[in-house]
């Protein structure tokens, strides 16, 4: 790909001797491309429910995928299955805290609208809250590449990027399909690719202490995706009768992020 080395190049000419910023600009191609994956939610409030019910089986398989090649075996390639078990079990935790705490209802209003959509919005403010989890770490591993050589960490940035996509779609599908709400949807999925930048900076900063954390970060993500997608998404998406196309989904998702998994990576 043409575009590698001319990336590498400008980061080279323009911060040559600064590895925060080539962190900072080479981590911002997956906020763009999680951002430029979410925006077919545009097309969101035209969608029906089987619809909805099919992009959130899509969710869950890429996000079963994200976990396992992504986060619990390249954690476990720099640690050991002690230090993933305990943080794959703090990132099911946390979740499980979040969803506890995590408002469903206005304060004084109340919930407008059914309990179908009260339930349905919780589980995409959770997969949102996931992905952004999920994207910390990814953040850190690019950081931390740019550190060592920059060369890689511009591959591993674009990789990590075309991977964002779907998840973006991930993010801001479900805002517009059931609360007919594009624009939070894609607020949400631009700030769960801004911290990969922001994470970013911060690993290249503090590279020796970031890298010690990775494989906590890693395992904790995984354990918070893991602990969503069967809690949360796959019940619900088989809820009203379309679990096939549920299933569909899940499927298309699982094969389409393995794809992009073995192929930029």
């Amino acid at each position: 790909m043409d575009i590698i080395p001319l990336i590498i190049d400008r980061l080279s000419e323009n911060f040559p001797n600064n590895v925060i910023a080539q962190a900072f600009f080479a981590s911002m191609i997956g906020a763009i491309l999680t951002f430029i994956g979410a925006l077919p939610a545009l097309l969101g409030t035209r969608l029906s429910e089987r619809v909805v019910d099919l992009g959130m089986g899509f969710s869950a398989g890429a996000m079963i995928v994200i976990s396992f090649t992504g986060l619990i075996i390249p954690a476990i390639e720099i640690s050991d299955f002690s230090i993933v078990a305990f943080s794959f079990i703090m990132g099911v935790i946390i979740i499980v805290l979040t969803d506890e705490f995590l408002p469903h209802e206005h304060l004084i209003k109340g919930f407008e609208g059914s309990k179908i959509l009260k339930k349905r919005l919780r589980v995409a403010w959770l997969i949102a809250f996931a992905m952004t989890i999920h994207n910390l770490p990814e953040g850190a591993a690019v950081g931390a590449a740019i550190v060592r050589d920059i060369e890689s960490g511009v591959v591993l940035a674009i990789a990590i990027g075309l991977q964002n996509m779907p998840e973006g779609l991930a993010v801001a599908l479900p805002f517009s399909t059931i609360k007919k709400n594009v624009k939070t949807g894609l607020l949400l999925a631009l700030f769960s690719g801004i911290v990969e930048p922001l994470i970013a900076v911060l690993t290249a900063s503090l590279v020796f202490v970031a890298i010690y954390a990775l494989p906590y970060a890693l395992a904790l993500a995984a354990g918070a995706m893991i602990y969503v997608v069967s809690h949360e998404i796959i019940p619900e998406s088989h809820r009203y009768g379309h679990e096939r196309l549920a299933t569909l989904g899940l499927i298309i998702g699982f094969l389409v992020m393995l794809w992009l998994d073995t192929t930029f990576t």
